[in-house]
Formats: C-alpha cells, structure tokens, sequence
C-alpha cells in the first residue's frame, strides 16, 4: 500500500530566486508614468514608495513582562515626481483640481522598463492618487539648465505588478 504522504512539489521560482543564478539588477533610471492606463511620460526622479505599518505595543496581564507587537495602521508616504517642463498642462490641471478642493482621485502607475526603456518589466500600481503639491521649476538667466518641476501625489493604497 503506498503512502498517501508523497513528497510536495517545490514551487518554481523566478532564476534569480535559484541558487548559483546571477540576474542583474533593474536600472534606477528607466521607469515612466501611466494615470488611468494613459502613458503620461518619463520623468527624471521618482522618489517617496514607501509603506509602513505601525507596531502596536500590546501587554497581556499575567503573561510577565513581554510587550507583545501588534499590526496597526498602514501608512503610505507622499510620491514625488521630477519632469522637464513641457506645454502639456495634464499634470498642471489634476493639480489645479485639488487646489479647487475637489481632487481627482485616479489610479496611476509607475512602471519599471528594461534596458530599452520601453519594455515593461514590473510596475507599483498606486490606488485612487491624487496630487497634493507642486513645485515650479528654478529659473535662472545666466543658467544652461533644464527647467524641472515636480509634483507629489497621495495614495490609499499600493500593490505590485507584472
């Protein structure tokens, strides 16, 4: 009679994931931006993924003097986003409707591309953004420099894909 207990199956993992693989790492400077599916650009700089939960400090009495930590809220940080100033005014508009105090919550990511910058490797899908601040470009006369503006958006949440 064989026994019902078999040896499980490993899930496959990702080659980087087995033993003696070396797979490069992504490159820092190929990401773009997509609000509601729509690519919105590249951007210089993208700083701010951040999740944190809070550790709530938990004491059972009779259990000694162990302080137990428990799962508390989530907090996301606030996305800064750095771009060459263009005439597209699509960024500047979301922006103004917030201003107006009737913010327009979407939902955006921010795609990681290959080593062309156009293939899609993984993306950060932020849910229901919306911008809370903006920030206008250095203008200098006697200056060689791009203009850049940023803009720094909320989210409720956010998960991991491709």
């Amino acid at each position: 009679m064989a026994d019902p207990k078999q040896a499980e199956t490993p899930p496959p993992q990702e080659p980087g994931a087995q033993p003696g693989t070396l797979v490069d790492p992504l490159r820092a400077y190929n990401f773009k931006l997509d609000i509601n599916g729509v690519n919105e650009g590249h951007f210089t700089e993208c700083h701010g993924l951040e999740v944190q939960v809070n550790a709530l400090r938990y004491r059972e009495g009779g259990a000694g003097a162990v302080v137990r930590r428990l799962a508390g809220p989530v907090a996301y940080g606030d996305v800064t986003l750095r771009y060459g100033l263009t005439t597209s005014r699509e960024l500047w508009n979301w922006f103004m409707e917030s201003v107006n105090g009737t913010p327009s919550r979407k939902n955006i990511s921010i795609l990681m591309t290959g080593p062309d910058g156009l293939t899609e490797v993984f993306r950060w899908n932020l849910v229901d953004a919306w911008p809370s601040g903006w920030k206008g470009a250095a203008l200098d006369a006697l200056g060689q420099m791009v203009a850049i503006e940023s803009v720094t958006l909320v989210f409720e949440s956010i998960n991991r894909g491709g």
